[in-house]
């Protein structure tokens, strides 16, 4: 195992940096307000290759872009993402 914040570093800052997209992957004064709240002692993925859409359990709130889509462990309705596109990305062909 490693340390929690080393493994929540390596889900969303070092992904963002190496991929280089912009203001992501950090909380910082001017990025997205991507955010979960877990807790670290009850998390638990449920999800299988035969039934792969199940919430996690110990998840209590997630925000992307600032909206509030999972509100104690409920889906809020909310969809506020977005595509978000690395430095590769040349439009769609024709």
């Amino acid at each position: 195992m490693i340390p929690l914040h080393e493994a929540v570093y390596r889900l969303s800052g070092l992904p963002a940096t190496n991929l280089k997209i912009r203001q992501r992957g950090f909380l910082r004064e001017g990025y997205y307000a991507d955010v979960v709240v877990f807790d670290p002692d009850s998390i638990q993925d449920h999800a299988t290759f035969e039934n792969p859409h199940q919430y996690s359990t110990g998840v209590h709130h997630v925000f992307v872009n600032g909206g509030h889509v999972l509100n104690g462990g409920e889906h809020t309705g909310t969809t506020p993402g977005r595509v978000v596109r690395g430095p590769g990305w040349v439009g769609w062909k024709k």
